[in-house]
């Protein structure tokens, strides 16, 4: 069976959308792997915009899904109109796209919110067992959602412990990793690995991207 995969982009840029990345090299992994790739976007403005050359804010507005669309190269869908029984799998880039559009987490830290659409098929995935992957800041939105839900998810963000803090407040049980290592909770069914966290060039992130991807791919069996 062909799994499919869906990718949950939050716009194109790593400081106000999907590390472009890790975007690429789970897009990569998964591709390599047979995959059926569904990208697929919260749709909306962006909680800001930021000059990815001076890196300072700029007083534009654009759209998460149109951003997202760069990467998809506009093979992509309004997360409002996913549902988890189309997947067999889930996972979510980093950037501060999912620290900004799809959670708060980057304003707030542990008193985030996450947008309603991102945390229904989330919840959604988790009830129905399907496995799902986060990396970089991304697990701050599964510890979250599924923190709150009292579910304990195990999870890294590398070996941070300002944000592994966040984490465990939030309700998750942080494991630190090193940069091309793969957290695997196997009772949530929950693959994480720490990429951009670290100070990495971008064949470390591939290599934890490919990584994350082989053991999620392997939990949908």
């Amino acid at each position: 069976m062909t799994p499919r995969v869906g990718v949950v982009l939050s716009g194109c840029g790593v400081f106000d959308g999907s590390e472009i990345h890790e975007s690429v090299s789970i897009l990569i992994a998964l591709d390599h792997r047979g995959a059926k790739i569904v990208c697929m976007a919260p749709s909306g403005p962006q909680s800001g915009v930021v000059d990815h050359l001076s890196r300072t804010p700029m007083s534009e507005k654009r759209d998460v899904l149109r951003e997202a669309a760069r990467i998809a190269r506009g093979k992509i869908v309004d997360i409002k109109d996913v549902k988890a029984d189309e997947l067999d799998a889930l996972v979510f880039p980093g950037g501060f796209g999912a620290a900004k559009n799809l959670s708060d987490f980057a304003e707030k830290g542990k008193d985030s919110t996450v947008h309603s659409d991102v945390k229904r098929l989330i919840l959604d995935m988790h009830a129905a067992g399907k496995p799902m992957g986060f990396a970089c800041i991304a697990p701050a939105v599964a510890a979250k959602v599924l923190g709150a839900a009292g579910k304990k998810p195990k999870l890294t963000i590398g070996a941070d412990a300002q944000t592994a803090a966040a984490l465990t407040a939030m309700g998750a049980v942080h494991q630190n990793t090193g940069p091309i290592d793969v957290c695997v909770d196997e009772a949530n069914r929950i693959v994480s690995t720490p990429c951009y966290m670290n100070d990495v060039g971008p064949w470390t992130v591939y290599q934890g991207a490919d990584a994350m991807v082989e053991k999620l791919l392997r939990l949908t069996k």
